[in-house]
Order: structure tokens, then C-alpha cells, then sequence
């Protein structure tokens, strides 16, 4: 099942959860009031995996398919149903002191940050809470200003921020207990492109640096692909893969994109050569999906038969990737 040095272990992990079933009309409210009824719902289903020191490890899934269940179970906010957990040595539910202080959870779409207040004073609350030294305290905030650029924002209270300005003090204040672990629960969701990608390019960073591991939910494909090599899927509460995003390509969608630039109009027998795809990028390419094995023909094909200006070969789009192992 892995090593006690590795900082997240999930054995066998189950939560179940008891519904009181609900139905309409005063009548069956009241029978329901005198003798309730309830369905036990399956959020997580035997769940087990390991993630070593200083990886980033995407955990994707569908809504509903167990994630954020999941990642309150890692850092402690649920007891499981069954099987059991360790994250740096610590059984999570147990809330060690120890432990809360080497680990954070960050969820994009909860505050941690007091509304009316400058940030700069929740900040100094968590320096108290976490019982951080002055020096490394000072030391640690000019690290993130310097990563997040946070000097303007922090004198204004956290309501007159935008959500990507609070979301790197959201992110800053996660963080100044220099925690070993970061499960990030879709720190970047409605965000903007421009603050999506500071956001990446910031985790990324700080992994660097500081050699944290980070188990990180997003239904932004391009976080995943900036900043993880491997990814588990999740989907029904069950676990459906645990690999390296390009080894699931291979495995559930064997097919390439070819992309091509033409200096003459577009043939009429383009599906030829492969299906036809819609092209997103407004780069004037036409785009076909093709069999992996088959591309060299296929790029061989319009080279000798199109008047080919420009050529490419991608691998697919990973939604498309990701959509076809929850239906495998």
C-alpha cells in the first residue's frame, strides 16, 4: 500500500452517507416527521492510493463523483465510513495540533477570510492561530508577495476585492504556515484566463521551492495539464484510474488531432482523410481525428495531395480524454 514516507495514503477509504428520504404533500410530511425513513448514499466507494513527497497529482471527476468528500476526509474534516487514512504520519480525523499545522485544505468556493477586514489582518490572525514566529512570519509573506504580488491588495477590505484578487490572498493565507501538504479543492474556478494561469504558475512555483505535495481538484483541464504528470480518476464514488496523463491518452483515447493550413480552397473529401473536427482556436486550421497508428499515412496522404501550407499533430484534447474513462 505504499510507505509511512509517503505524505498521503487513502486505504480502502468508504464515507457513507444517510438520507432522510423526503416526499410531497402534508401527509407524508408528517408520517415522514413520526417514523423517518432513510437511503444510505455510496460517496465514496474503497478508495486507495498513494501520493509521494513533492508530487502534484491531479483528482479529477465528474460533480458528485466523490472528490470534495474525499479531500475532507484527507484533511480531516469527515470520519470515514471505512478503511483508513494517513497524511504525514497523522490520522487526519483525529485533528492533531502537529498535523493542522503541516497541512491545508483550500476550497475555491469558500472564504476563509473575514469580509469586512483587510486581508492583511486575517493574515495576522492566522500568524497567531498557527503560532508563527515573527521572523518567519515576515520571511514567509514577503515570499508570497513576491510570487503573488499582494502589496495593493492587502489593505483592502476582502469585499472590495475581485475573485481573483482574493483568491491569491485566500491562497497567501492557506500558506503562511509553510504547510507540507495542499489539497486544493478548484482553486481556480471562475476565475479568468489571466488569473488562472497566475494561480498555476504560482502552485508550480511554490512546489518548486518548497518540495510541498499537492492533491489538487479542478475542472479546468488546463490546470491539470500545466501542473500534473499523473491524475486520479474518480467516478461513482469509486476509483477509475491512477496514472500519468499520458499514459490514459494512450489507453482510452489511442487517436491524434491532425491540423492542417491550406493555400488553396478546402477539399470537398476531407473526411477522407479522417473525421472532421471543430476547430476552437480561430487559427484557421482544418482538423481531423485520425487513428495514432495511422498518421504517418494520413500526414504522408496530404502532403502529396493538398496544397499543405502548415502541419501539426496533437494529441486530443483532454476533456475528451477524461469524458471517455468515466464511460469506459
Amino acid at each position: 500500500m505504499g510507505h509511512e514516507s509517503d505524505p498521503v495514503l487513502a486505504n480502502h477509504l468508504s464515507k457513507v452517507y444517510r438520507v432522510a428520504e423526503r416526499e410531497g404533500g402534508f401527509g407524508s410530511a408528517v408520517r415522514g416527521f413520526l417514523r423517518r425513513r432513510y437511503n444510505d448514499v455510496q460517496a465514496v466507494q474503497d478508495v486507495t492510493f498513494r501520493i509521494g513527497p513533492g508530487e502534484i497529482v491531479g483528482f479529477l471527476g465528474p460533480n458528485g463523483a466523490g472528490k470534495t468528500t474525499t479531500l475532507k476526509m484527507l484533511s480531516g474534516l469527515l470520519h470515514p465510513s471505512g478503511g483508513e487514512a494517513r497524511v504525514l504520519g497523522f490520522t487526519p480525523w483525529e485533528r492533531r495540533p502537529d498535523f493542522l499545522r503541516a497541512m491545508t485544505l483550500v476550497m475555491g468556493q469558500r472564504n476563509r477570510l473575514s469580509w469586512d477586514i483587510p486581508a492583511a489582518d486575517s493574515f495576522l490572525l492566522n500568524q497567531a492561530i498557527y503560532h508563527i514566529r515573527e521572523d518567519d512570519y515576515r520571511r514567509t509573506l514577503k515570499e508570497l508577495d513576491e510570487l503573488l504580488e499582494l502589496g495593493p491588495l492587502l489593505r483592502k477590505p476582502v469585499r472590495n476585492l475581485s475573485l481573483g484578487e482574493r483568491m491569491k490572498c485566500e491562497l497567501a493565507a492557506a500558506l503562511l504556515h509553510r504547510p507540507q501538504v495542499l489539497f486544493l479543492d478548484e482553486p481556480t474556478i471562475g476565475l479568468d484566463i489571466s488569473s488562472q494561469a497566475r494561480i498555476r504558475s504560482f502552485l508550480c512555483e511554490y512546489n518548486r521551492r518548497t518540495g510541498a505535495t499537492i492533491l489538487l481538484t479542478s475542472h479546468y483541464m488546463a490546470d491539470v495539464t500545466a501542473l500534473c504528470e499523473r491524475i486520479i480518476i474518480i467516478h461513482q464514488g469509486r476509483l477509475k484510474y491512477d496514472g500519468g496523463l499520458s499514459d490514459l491518452s494512450r489507453r482510452i483515447a489511442p487517436f491524434k488531432i491532425i491540423g492542417v493550413a491550406l493555400t488553396g480552397d478546402v477539399p470537398a473529401d476531407l473526411a477522407t482523410y479522417g473525421t472532421p473536427v471543430e476547430n476552437h482556436d480561430g487559427n484557421g486550421m482544418l482538423r481531423v481525428q485520425v487513428q495514432a497508428t495511422q498518421v504517418a499515412q494520413i500526414t504522408a496522404r496530404m502532403l502529396a495531395e493538398l496544397p499543405v501550407l502548415d502541419l501539426s499533430v496533437e494529441d486530443p484534447p483532454i476533456e475528451d480524454v477524461i469524458e471517455r474513462a468515466f464511460e469506459a
